[in-house]
């Protein structure tokens, strides 16, 4: 593939790794990072841009990173002509409105767990007092991307959502305006995704398995992600029932990018929890350590309509997010004290398995960036589970950072989940 103008644009420095990997591919990548203080990530890795709106006629092809109004932007300059990966005002809704989200699944044909959507906590409390039972509190729109508001309900009476919801009311009243309430289902949590190219789906597609919550044995707080594990494979019954039935509903918005939904699965059915109509992190990143095809020449014929041929390792893949303080929470001051311009040191040279977050780079050596505290994602492969478990461990112990942390038990529920999604019939 002949070189390339790649222009990623981020409201928050999500998608530094990728950037960095085009360049590294020999195509002129310029980046730019919305939020002023997310900034300073990814410099010395890829060159920035100042005003991405100015720098759009210099691009072959746009890139978007999120969802939150980046969808509008998208179709706009789609429908300009110019080739981008991105959503549009719809798959944005998706994702952001978790309500909205389901009733769509549910117009396609698809079995969803019974919701309500609340502007009010007492109204929630009321309901949850009617009808007791196991709840998980979602909330929607901006304050769904803090993820220790996701509360999972343990308890069958659901005293516990309502004493989290009272506690939401007094510290979370302003921030949270609007959220959801769906019945919790027990199983085997697993995401189903594939990239789509304005017309269809492409083949293979994506299975993967999140690890939310902070320590090991699914403890803590939950954050974003602390690591993730998948395969590639061909269309299976998951995707069949599910992603695959929003195909015409896509390809009528010309959708371009990557489109996951996360589920519940058990002996009795698939339940959806909810959409990432867009990239994953680290989700992305791990999925390219899986590719064969380079990504820069993927997203272009993605972009352009085209059937790439996308050529991916058997196998598995393994990511394992390293963190420091104050992640999964924002607290400045912590940041400042103990992570701001941190050393990022290496035993012996990084290579491929060493993926950038909030990162930049200065005179050769890596430095803590950002504010959050989200720094590296390691990645193993292997044709076993275990094999690329063994190998990502092995490669997190060339890293030294002061303060890092990470999860120890990242791929351990394969070998029970894959019974079960076996004997259930899922992954054929």
């Amino acid at each position: 593939m002949e070189k390339k103008n790649f222009l990623f644009v981020s409201l928050t420095g999500l998608i530094s790794d990728i950037a960095w990997q085009v360049s590294k591919e020999g195509h002129e990548v310029r980046y730019f990072i919305g939020d002023k203080k997310e900034r300073d990530i990814a410099d010395g890795f890829v060159a920035k841009s100042k005003d991405w709106e100015k720098d759009v006629e210099w691009a072959d092809i746009v890139i978007f990173d999120d969802t939150l109004g980046q969808g509008e932007k998208a179709k706009a300059l789609r429908e300009k002509g110019k080739p981008v990966i991105g959503g549009t005002p719809y798959s944005d809704r998706l994702e952001d409105d978790r309500s909205f989200g389901q009733e769509e699944l549910k117009r396609v044909g698809v079995n969803i767990i019974p919701y309500a959507t609340f502007d009010s906590f007492d109204k929630a409390i009321e309901h949850v007092e009617q009808n007791p039972t196991r709840y998980v509190i979602k909330p929607s729109g901006e304050a769904q991307n803090v993820k220790r508001r996701l509360f999972v309900g343990e308890e069958e009476d659901g005293q516990d959502v309502i004493r989290m919801l009272e506690a939401y009311k007094k510290s979370l009243g302003d921030v949270i305006k609007v959220f959801q309430l769906q019945r919790r289902v027990v199983g085997v949590e697993v995401a189903v995704g594939a990239f789509f190219n304005g017309k269809e789906f492409i083949y293979p597609i994506n299975i993967n398995f999140e690890h939310k919550k902070l320590f090991p044995g699914d403890l803590g707080p939950p954050t974003g992600e602390m690591g993730t594990t998948m395969f590639w494979a061909e269309p299976n019954r998951l995707f069949q029932d599910t992603l695959l039935k929003m195909e015409k509903t896509l390809a009528a918005e010309g959708y371009v990018g990557y489109m996951d939904l996360n589920t519940i699965v058990n002996n009795n059915g698939i339940y959806p929890l909810e959409f990432t109509a867009r990239f994953g992190y680290p989700t992305i990143s791990i999925q390219q350590a899986g590719m064969l095809t380079p990504i820069g020449q993927f997203f272009w014929d993605l972009a352009n309509g085209q059937d790439p041929k996308l050529k991916v390792r058997t196998g598995f893949q393994i990511g394992v997010r390293i963190v420091v303080p104050p992640f999964p929470f924002d607290d400045d001051e912590t940041f400042e004290s103990f992570s701001k311009n941190g050393a990022i040191v290496f035993k012996k040279p990084p290579g491929d398995e060493m993926r950038i977050e909030d990162v930049k780079q200065a005179n050769g050596q890596w430095l803590i960036a950002g504010t959050s505290g989200v720094i590296l994602i390691v990645v193993g492969t292997g044709q076993t589970m275990k094999q690329a478990q063994a190998q990502v461990y092995s490669r997190i112990k060339n890293v030294m950072i002061p303060n890092m942390y990470y999860r120890t038990d990242i791929g351990d529920r394969w070998e029970e989940d894959s019974d079960r999604l076996h004997n259930w019939g899922y992954l054929r």
